[in-house]
């Protein structure tokens, strides 16, 4: 599929101002599903009402988050503010929809899953949960060293 010069000038102007890879997939991301939600029309055709009722439509219909419905926002803030250079009014509402805590383990729970466990994968989650580290940053961490050596 042949990339769209489009979305390749937004990912340059994403890469120039220094953000990073994740916030790069995540804005293109947003940018794709503004634009296939008012069927592929080109946003420079488009504006604030375009935008809010595309948030609306995520906070309503998509019953998503306020914390995904404000990255949202800021992707297509970045796309009409710095990408296209045509600032937007919104003054819209928020979703309302509560956040979800994460679930943590207790000190029974950890004991019964390292009894379970030998070997080196005893060892790596011993780490993970005394360090607090996250699995993500373990894997992270664990790539760059393949890479590296």
């Amino acid at each position: 599929m042949a990339k769209s010069p489009f979305l390749e000038s937004i990912r340059s102007e994403i890469r120039l101002r220094g953000y990073s890879i994740r916030t790069e997939k995540t804005y293109i991301h947003w940018v794709k599903r503004f634009i296939f939600f008012h069927q592929k029309r080109h946003p420079e055709s488009m504006g604030a009402e375009e935008v809010k009722s595309f948030l609306t439509s995520l906070a309503v219909q998509g019953n998503v988050a306020i914390n995904t419905q404000k990255t949202a926002l800021n992707a297509l803030a970045f796309l009409y503010n710095q990408a296209l250079n045509r600032p937007l009014d919104l003054g819209f509402q928020y979703a309302s929809k509560p956040r979800n805590l994460p679930y943590a383990l207790n000190k029974y729970e950890v004991g019964k899953i390292l009894a379970a466990l030998e070997g080196k994968y005893r060892l790596i989650f011993s780490i993970l949960y005394g360090s607090g580290l996250r699995v993500s940053e373990c894997l992270r961490n664990r790539r760059r060293k393949k890479t590296c050596s």
